[in-house]
């Protein structure tokens, strides 16, 4: 276990955080632009973004990262093992979390709307100075446990051939013929992480609840 933590300690510092954190913020803005889309927009462009959380709900991601890595190639399109795992969990974050953004924004009563009209707000400063920041209050403790579950869920991108921290042990598992000892220290480091971000999540929930929402927090 000694021997082989640096290295797992690295690949996670150089692959499964940036991967994580990367995806994340893509997927949470992709996530936030199509909750709008099916709120507010258009019924063409409402569809579309209908469909594609459908479609990326209803499939596994490990199957939605082979299609991107290996399915691609015979279409001519070639990515690397990074960036295809990069595409692929921001398509699964956006579809999560555009449900999870959706249903924030419906929860704010229709008068906030009204109160902001009426002093001569536009829609997008009603959006971004009223609507949003309500949602988030009710956002975060979903928000937060989509991001504690990716950080998880990039283990997948082994199946890729992404040197992040699963991978990383199955290799050293092959040298060393000690699996036992190799996964469950890659799950105590996988936990570990976990844990960190479940403290953060309850402090952050308490700050919200204790100042009564996202302004007056900020403030």
């Amino acid at each position: 276990m000694l021997d082989s933590l640096p290295s797992l300690l690295w690949a996670g510092l150089i692959f499964t955080v940036p991967l994580t954190l990367l995806s994340f913020v893509l997927g949470l803005s992709l996530g936030l632009v199509t909750a709008i889309a099916r709120l507010f927009g258009p019924k063409p462009v409402a569809d579309a973004a209908r469909f594609y959380v459908w479609v990326i709900r209803g499939t596994p991601l490990l199957v939605q990262l082979f299609v991107i890595f290996y399915g691609l190639p015979s279409a001519g399109i070639l990515l690397s093992a990074f960036p295809a795992a990069l595409i692929g969990f921001t398509l699964n974050v956006g579809a999560y979390t555009s449900e999870i953004i959706r249903a924030a924004i419906s929860s704010v009563p229709r008068g906030q709307w009204e109160a902001a009209y009426s002093i001569g707000m536009s829609w997008s400063q009603a959006m971004r100075r009223t609507i949003l920041p309500q949602a988030t209050r009710v956002a975060v403790p979903p928000l937060s446990n989509t991001f504690i579950s990716l950080v998880k869920d990039t283990s997948l991108a082994a199946a890729i051939t992404v040197p992040e921290l699963f991978q990383t042990a199955q290799r050293i598992v092959a040298t060393t013929y000690e699996p036992l000892i190799l996964y469950i220290e890659a799950a105590l480091l996988y936990l570990a992480m976990s844990s960190v971000l479940s403290l953060l999540q309850m402090r952050l929930e308490k700050r919200f609840a204790r100042y009564g929402g996202f302004l007056e927090a900020r403030t």
